[in-house]
């Protein structure tokens, strides 16, 4: 991992792969604009970074005119976010399922997700579950996450997830997903679905102030 790191440790550099994994894709003038930098000081970052595997590109279609080229992730760069998902922590929910039977691995990432849940909730002050989940996307980007909450006329209100540090566990287990979905459903007191769309996670939020739904206790 660190040596991964290393190779992107420019403030500049990490600042442009960050924002591509924000929001998913991004032209380089699209990333001038944010950065304040030249076309050309940009466009030399995303290009060393594709040489390094850190993005890729394709053609963006646009409402007239050719397709605008974009600078994507590639999976490469998950090896330098954060991730929960270690070898220690996997290797230690195998042990627990030897030892313990198969379901015991669940049980105890259950546990895990109650525990959270315990130690976001008395963070989360907001009134309505839009501005509770903002409230919950700033917790869960300072413990590694990169989501934010967004709100369009397709998916609605909803938190889009760029990156999961605990991704690896839930391809393995994957319980996880539904535990990690009724966790946010909790603390925003809101019913919660979740999608993937296009490599990102949707966690698609019906606010019970909007439409008299109430959670049971």
């Amino acid at each position: 991992m660190w040596q991964h790191a290393r190779e992107i440790a420019p403030s500049v550099a990490w600042d442009i792969l960050l924002r591509i994994k924000r929001s998913g894709g991004m032209s380089v003038n699209e990333l001038c604009a944010g950065l304040k930098m030249s076309y050309m000081g940009v466009k030399q970052h995303c290009d060393g970074l594709k040489r390094r595997g850190y993005l890729d590109t394709w053609r963006r279609p646009k409402k007239t005119g050719r397709p605008e080229k974009i600078y994507r992730a590639t999976p490469k760069l998950d090896l330098v976010l954060p991730q929960w998902g270690t070898d220690l922590a996997l290797g230690l929910l195998a042990v627990t399922s030897q030892l313990h039977g198969e379901t015991s691995a669940d049980r105890l990432l259950h546990h895990f997700f109650l525990q959270r849940t315990e130690r976001y909730a008395p963070k989360l002050k907001g009134h309505t579950a839009k501005v509770r989940a903002q409230e919950l996307c700033k917790l869960r980007s300072a413990d590694g996450c990169l989501c934010a909450v967004a709100e369009d006329p397709t998916h609605g209100l909803h938190i889009l997830e760029h990156h999961n540090p605990l991704s690896e566990v839930t391809r393995l287990y994957p319980a996880v997903a539904d535990m990690e979905t009724r966790f946010i459903a909790r603390l925003l007191n809101a019913v919660v679905r979740r999608e993937v769309v296009e490599g990102h996670t949707l966690y698609l939020i019906t606010d019970p102030a909007d439409d008299g739904f109430r959670l049971e206790a």
